[in-house]
């Protein structure tokens, strides 16, 4: 009987040993994505000031933050340079 008891005991020991585990892995990731979101809206943050001072027109400028929302950082970069060359084409 005793036995038994010991070993119930410890079954429910190990799994909520297991559970607390798994939570603290779960924490864990939750942070790092949290850290990788913080990142991500700083660089698109970073980009709204550049957005406006290339731009010259609205037109522009809404195209830049539409591609900064949908196609994100790497494609506005890629935008806004295109629209620097050509703005040197035109001068």
């Amino acid at each position: 009987m005793t036995l038994t008891l010991d070993n119930r005991s410890q079954s429910k020991e190990s799994s909520l040993t297991k559970a607390l585990r798994q939570i603290q892995e779960l924490n864990s990731k939750i942070a790092v994505l949290e850290q990788q979101h913080l990142s991500y809206v700083q660089k698109q943050q970073n980009l709204i000031p550049a957005i406006a001072e290339i731009c010259i027109s609205p037109i522009q400028e809404i195209e830049a933050l539409r591609i900064l929302i949908y196609r994100g950082e790497a494609a506005c970069r890629q935008y806004l340079r295109s629209v620097l060359v050509k703005q040197s084409q035109t001068s």
